[in-house]
């Protein structure tokens, strides 16, 4: 019997896929391991592996389509004794078949003969009292636009998250409900441009920094650290390192871990109608790509050295930058940081990564005058400044946070015991 290859869930969060390119191609036999193609995903290229041993008898979806569904058929798979007419059959029958979607859930009756051609709304009863539906800053956006209750609606994501088709399927006539892209400004006739396709990666940070800044109420703290004590204590560990020399960078991500031990209260997240209390702290780092920002993740920070987390760090940002980290490598994290300060930027404020509650964007550290004991001195200052959620951080929390991160740079040694 043939078997279906489907698009994947990369990762948990993943409702399509660009699959980039086919690693196979049609007659080749595959074993359960082999790699059969690269798929794109919101923040990494990936490989799909074949679970089945078999011939592949055809490919439904070419190299470069962007925008499949996870679960569509995009390729079929024949077994031994099967034939390309087998193929053929089994392709039919795919493209046949509706796009992938909850069934409806059998204490509810299906509609007699439904329109193929017009997805239904599965509708399902609320959930107890109390318990927070699960459904993506998409869904919910288009949800409220089209005025349906996500009480009504069954999630096709994973754990049962509502995610954008579902909300599609649910709106009058199953057609999609999005906010009207807006059209694109004029360009001046005598001005010279070139169009270039977003990646699947790029729409994705688009979209996610939209419904940050229109969902998640900012706040921001800016403080200044005397980083003089730090920046020696820094060359003097480098000169006695034989090969891993730590950054400025690592010594701050542990000394956001170890702030947010101090002040658990800033180690949270807002959950609807609930919070999140964090017992460690996952640093996510912000790292350049030629694609747009990710964020590998330092998990419970506040136990490892920073030679620990320089090592580490450097591994991760060596595969964000080539497509190579994992789901897990960047999804989770509980505070962020964003550091442009190696491109001289002295101060900026940085967009929370939702659902986290706090991003905290490092400026340049630099010599500035300053007031000490009535005289006029000068000293390295480098400018922090803290973005926070307000529904789950209080403006003295955020205060109480970042000073306790101002003390351990200014007092370094106190990072290494």
């Amino acid at each position: 019997m043939t078997i279906e290859l489907h698009m994947p869930a990369l990762s948990p969060t993943m409702e399509e896929g660009t699959l980039a390119k086919w690693l196979v191609s049609e007659g080749d036999e595959v074993r359960a391991g082999d790699f059969l193609a690269e798929i794109e995903t919101d923040k990494a290229t990936m490989e799909f592996e074949a679970a089945d041993e078999g011939t592949i008898g055809r490919i439904l979806v070419p190299d470069g389509t962007e925008g499949v569904p996870v679960g569509t058929v995009i390729a079929i798979l024949l077994e031994e004794g099967e034939e390309a007419k087998d193929a053929e059959t089994a392709a039919a029958a795919a493209a046949a078949k509706p796009a992938p979607e909850t069934p409806v859930a059998a204490s509810v009756p299906a509609p007699a003969d439904p329109d193929p051609a017009t997805p239904q709304p599965v509708i399902v009863a609320a959930p107890p009292s109390g318990e927070r539906i699960k459904a993506s800053p998409l869904a919910r956006r288009m949800a409220k636009d089209a005025k349906i209750s996500l009480e009504t609606v069954r999630g096709s994501g994973p754990h049962g998250r509502i995610v954008k088709r579902d909300i599609e399927a649910a709106a009058p006539g199953g057609a999609p409900v999005e906010r009207p892209t807006p059209a694109p400004a004029p360009v001046p006739a005598d001005t010279p441009y070139v169009e270039e396709r977003l990646s699947t990666m790029r729409k994705i940070i688009a979209r996610r920094l939209e419904d940050a800044k229109a969902t998640v109420p900012h706040f921001y703290l800016t403080l200044d650290v005397e980083i003089d004590k730090l920046l020696k204590l820094r060359k003097d560990l480098n000169e006695e390192l034989s090969e891993s020399k730590v950054s400025l960078n690592d010594f701050i991500i542990r000394a956001v871990a170890l702030a947010l031990g101090k002040v658990p209260d800033a180690n949270v997240q807002f959950a609807g109608d609930m919070m999140r209390r964090f017992e460690r702290a996952d640093v996510s780092v912000a790292v350049a790509t030629d694609g747009g920002l990710i964020t590998p993740i330092v998990r419970d920070a506040g136990n490892k050295s920073v030679v620990q987390i320089s090592t580490e760090m450097k591994d991760l940002a060596e595969r964000a930058r080539s497509g190579k980290l994992l789901p897990e490598e960047y999804q989770g994290g509980t505070v962020s940081i964003s550091n442009l300060g190696m491109y001289g930027i002295r101060e900026f404020s940085a967009v929370i990564n939702p659902p986290q509650a706090a991003i905290l964007a490092i400026g340049k550290g630099e010599e500035r005058p300053i007031v000490r004991h009535g005289a006029v001195q000068t000293a390295t200052l480098m400018t922090v400044t803290l973005s926070a959620d307000h529904r789950a951080i209080d403006g003295v929390i955020g205060a109480r946070f970042l000073n306790a991160f101002k003390d351990y740079l200014e007092a370094p040694l106190t990072m290494l015991i």
